[in-house]
């Protein structure tokens, strides 16, 4: 029996839904088996009152973090502790840090270098610089609870070409893996966007990787071997026949 990976979440109640918790929890359950579940907050406050009602059922710690300053953040830091207490004393493969706040950037990478995974969860609002230093970062706000549906429902992205960043990054993970023809497998695409991103089709509203693909009209697609697909950049297929 192959052994599941130990994962420790982290909740940043401040910074974080508290009616995504479903969401978080069936998607960390991917990876392994949660063994440290700790929400942190000033827990006097009515902010946080939707948290406390998930809390219980989910068997999520809650760990009390006073204002001491006014303006000034504490629970942050109380996190941050805790995070590098377990980094250093406990097996744990997987960190999951629930926030959209770019203050956990630098405890992010840190803990990549002892080389283990971040799964960085929070709302669109998440600086940039903090979901890039995850290893996978989903956001929130782009999926939704359904009730006896195990998986979120998404809302594909409209005029996802527009999209600069995400077109030079398909563009570039096909040319970093494409064949003398121009073609690339799917397979090898998303494993090297994986590599060295945090992005996840997800954000865009789409399941998978093909779904995506498939919603833009700049690629060609083919299937090959009854299961395994190809991707082409129709921009430079034109440009090698051209040639």
């Amino acid at each position: 029996m192959e052994q599941q990976a130990n994962i420790a979440l982290f909740i940043d109640a401040d910074n974080a839904p508290a009616a995504k918790i479903d969401v978080i929890l069936t998607e960390i359950a991917k990876y392994g088996k949660v063994n440290i579940r700790k929400a942190y907050g000033n827990w006097k406050s009515q902010c946080l009152k939707p948290w406390e009602d998930v809390l219980l059922e989910n068997a999520i710690q809650p760990i009390q973090q006073f204002d001491l300053t006014k303006g000034k953040n504490a629970t942050d830091i109380a996190m941050v502790i805790d995070v590098m207490d377990v980094l250093y004393s406990k097996n744990i493969d997987t960190f999951c840090i629930v926030s959209s706040d770019c203050d956990f950037m630098p405890l992010v990478t840190r803990i990549l270098a002892d080389g283990k995974l971040v799964l960085g969860f929070g709302e669109r609002k998440a600086p940039d610089a903090f979901v890039r230093a995850c290893s996978k970062f989903l956001y929130l706000d782009k999926v939704e609870n359904e009730e006896a549906v195990t998986e979120p429902v998404l809302k594909p992205v409209k005029n996802i070409k527009s999209d600069t960043k995400l077109m030079n990054l398909l563009r570039g993970a096909i040319d970093a893996v494409e064949n003398d023809d121009g073609w690339a497998q799917l397979a090898r695409i998303g494993s090297h966007i994986s590599n060295h991103t945090s992005f996840d089709c997800r954000n865009y509203g789409f399941k998978k990787m093909l779904d995506l693909f498939q919603a833009i009209d700049l690629f060609d697609i083919k299937k090959t071997n009854g299961s395994s697909y190809w991707v082409r950049d129709k921009k430079k297929a034109k440009l090698l026949k051209a040639g």
